[in-house]
C-alpha cells in the first residue's frame, strides 16, 4: 500500500454522495428491466440500463479518482 493514510477520510464525503448515487442507479436498472420485460422493442430501456449500470459502478471510480489526486 502507498503512503496515502488520510485518503480513506478525506474521500468519505465523495464515498457517501457516490453511495446515494449507486443506489439510485440500482432503482433506475430495475425500472429499466421491468420496462424492458413489458416492452422488449423498446429500444431506450438499453440507454437507461447502461445509464443505470454506470451509476452503480460510480463509487469505486470517484473513490480511485480522489485517492490517485493525493500525494504522497
Amino acid at each position: 500500500m502507498e503512503c496515502r493514510p488520510l485518503a480513506f477520510l478525506i474521500g468519505l464525503p465523495f464515498a457517501l454522495v457516490s453511495l446515494v448515487l449507486s443506489l439510485l442507479g440500482a432503482v433506475i436498472w430495475i425500472i429499466g428491466s421491468i420496462l424492458s420485460c413489458l416492452c422488449p422493442c423498446c429500444i431506450c430501456c438499453v440507454a437507461i440500463a447502461d445509464l443505470a449500470i454506470a451509476l452503480i459502478k460510480l463509487p469505486v471510480t470517484i473513490i480511485r479518482w480522489f485517492v490517485n489526486l493525493i500525494p504522497c
